[in-house]
């Protein structure tokens, strides 16, 4: 199913198109592009991540995550071909069960607010339940981060409850998340 061990030989994320997007496979070319997105430290904050210090950080981030995934695409502007942001289906650290994958996402913040996230994750738990053949999609965001929780609930995800002192970020700050889930017969029913 969704295998990402680093001995694997590595294989790409097929591509997805939707209305105003391109989901691709990540290059080695999208470093710099990653380091002018992810340098915003809004986008660490509310994904719990340490915003990018230099482009060789971005490097490293890029080949050490996101070149080993083969259920993470980097969401591009389908007319310029722009990087714009990530989603992807990634194991869920608190379940142990097949058949379940985790959504994760971030999005450049000169995007916010135009709905292209819900457009690209859509896609992705699409493809994860038509092609992987998950029974359910977890997600979860901190409780500041009410545009993630939009997100999620455009897209049908149930809240699940909080999970106290759940994470602790970069900074040592420990935080709840918020958790959410999407079971395959919910799709069924769109």
């Amino acid at each position: 199913m969704m295998e990402t061990g680093q001995d694997e030989v590595r294989r790409e994320a097929p591509a997805l198109c939707t209305r105003r997007l391109l989901l691709r496979a990540f290059a080695e070319s999208d470093a710099g592009a990653l380091y002018a997105c992810c340098r915003n430290p809004l986008l660490g904050d509310n994904a719990g991540w340490k915003p990018h210090s230099s482009p060789g950080e971005s490097r490293r981030v890029l080949e050490e995550v996101f070149l080993r995934r083969p259920t993470t695409w980097a969401v591009t502007d389908g007319g310029t071909g722009r990087l714009v942001g990530a989603v992807g289906l990634l194991p869920d650290p608190k379940r142990e069960c097949p058949g379940v994958a985790m959504l994760g996402y971030w999005l450049d913040e000169a995007c916010w607010g135009r709905g292209l996230m819900t457009e690209a994750a859509r896609a992705v738990v699409g493809y994860g339940f038509s092609q992987l053949g998950l029974e359910m999609v977890t997600a979860t965001c901190y409780p500041h981060n009410e545009r993630s929780r939009r997100v999620l609930e455009r897209l049908g995800f149930r809240f699940e409850g909080v999970i106290h002192r759940a994470v602790q970020d970069h900074r040592g700050v420990v935080s709840d998340l918020c958790s959410f889930y999407l079971p395959r017969d919910i799709r069924r029913n769109e």
